[in-house]
């Protein structure tokens, strides 16, 4: 549009007039609101791209937040030890001490040992010797629950008068395998019948008792042939020690050859699995993008057949003074609110996607801030560089061709 004011001499010259913001929202959305199913479709694709980085970006961080939650929960302060391999390349052994030995380091608070035993536990005596389930048969001292941060879920634990005769406490893995649900059922473990005193609840950070049948350590020795040598030691002590607590372990607990003990941090393995899903997530996000590139194409196509279809409105406005800047300006805010609507819906659904997950499987509910801002951000990319185009173009018709077209 234009108005006129007066120059130098009195002379009346002509200044184009200026769209504002409001101007060109309300421009924008007549352009808009004339071909909503066209406009539904565009945005559609918009709104799936990034609903779908939104969605795998909460998700991912709401499974992290949870892993985070439950790593504070069992602590990053135990270690565990092992029996690696002698010079010679054969299996090593920890000493009958070992136990005792790491519990004289310094800032160590609690050490249990499991001990591998060659036993096999069935449901009945009538199974196979060659089925093992994979069930595994451990010794267990008396403060392995506390170590380990564990619980029992139904039952209960082995007390020093319980641990020497033949009962077992299974792990939730082995009582599943072998059909337990509750204690005083009966098992046929190393050719005798046991009574199962109880049944475990999960442990992340040791997951090997999960699938273990486990015994008294002392009751592995009377009855099983035990030799008392531990096969997995786990020690926690103050977080601020556990460095130097880990340094120290293997010239403690085998003071002849170090160099055959092992030392590792379970709650490592859980971040590294929060690694690899985050590695997951990066090509779901890659996905993401592709469905947002394409979008961004809907949107730009629907542009170029928007400015095709409205020559004559194009060259009216002209002839009553529009500038090619009021028609780039015009088309660029279509293309952008048309994006915007995409993205609006699209950070919409993904939030709700990943709720609805989230309170699915018990997690926290989580959506980075810099997920919605990124979104936002690469609505006004697409709906910038899908509308350039088409809007350059616009502003280039002449108004006498484009009132003449037919």
């Amino acid at each position: 549009m234009t108005r006129p004011r007066l120059g130098e001499g009195g002379a009346t010259t002509v200044r184009p007039a200026r769209l504002t913001t409001r101007d060109l929202l309300r421009v924008g959305l007549a352009g808009l609101r004339v071909r909503r199913m066209r406009v539904v479709l565009a945005s559609l694709g918009i709104a799936i791209g990034i609903a779908t980085m939104v969605a795998v970006v909460g998700i991912s961080s709401s499974s992290q937040a949870d892993l985070l939650r439950r790593l504070d929960e069992l602590g990053t302060n135990m270690l565990t030890v092992k029996a690696g391999q002698t010079l010679m390349g054969g299996d090593a052994k920890l000493p009958e001490q070992s136990v005792a030995m790491a519990g004289r380091i310094d800032d160590v608070y609690t050490v249990a040992a499991t001990g591998d035993l060659e036993a096999s536990v069935y449901r009945t005596d009538r199974v196979p010797a060659e089925r093992t389930g994979g069930i595994s048969v451990r010794a267990a001292t008396l403060g392995l629950l506390d170590t380990v941060q564990s619980r029992v879920r139904t039952g209960s634990w082995f007390t020093e008068a319980t641990e020497r005769f033949p009962t077992v406490v299974l792990g939730d893995l082995a009582a599943r395998r072998l059909g337990v649900t509750a204690p005083g059922s009966q098992v046929w473990l190393g050719g005798r019948w046991y009574t199962v005193l109880g049944v475990l609840d999960p442990v992340p950070l040791a997951p090997g008792i999960d699938r273990a049948a486990l015994v008294g350590w002392n009751g592995a020795k009377e009855l099983l042939g035990f030799d008392g040598h531990p096969t997995t030691l786990y020690e926690r002590s103050t977080p601020e020690a556990v460095e130097t607590v880990r340094s120290v372990l293997p010239r403690t607990v085998n003071p002849e050859h170090p160099e055959e003990v092992t030392v590792s941090r379970p709650s490592d393995a859980l971040a590294a699995r929060a690694a690899t899903a985050g590695a997951f997530t990066n090509l779901l996000l890659g996905l993401g993008a592709v469905a947002l590139l394409v979008g961004g194409v809907g949107v730009a196509n629907t542009m170029v057949v928007s400015v095709l279809e409205r020559r004559k409105e194009i060259g009216l406005r002209r002839a009553l003074g529009a500038t090619r800047g009021h028609i780039r300006a015009q088309f660029l805010a279509e293309s952008l609110l048309l994006s915007g609507l995409g993205g609006v819906v699209g950070l919409a659904l993904g939030a709700l996607v990943t709720s609805g997950y989230a309170l699915s499987n018990g997690l926290p509910t989580v959506v980075p801030p810099w997920a919605v801002g990124g979104g936002l951000a690469a609505v006004v990319v697409i709906g910038s560089v899908a509308g350039l185009y088409p809007a350059v173009r616009a502003a280039r018709l002449s108004p006498t061709v484009a009132l003449g077209t037919t």
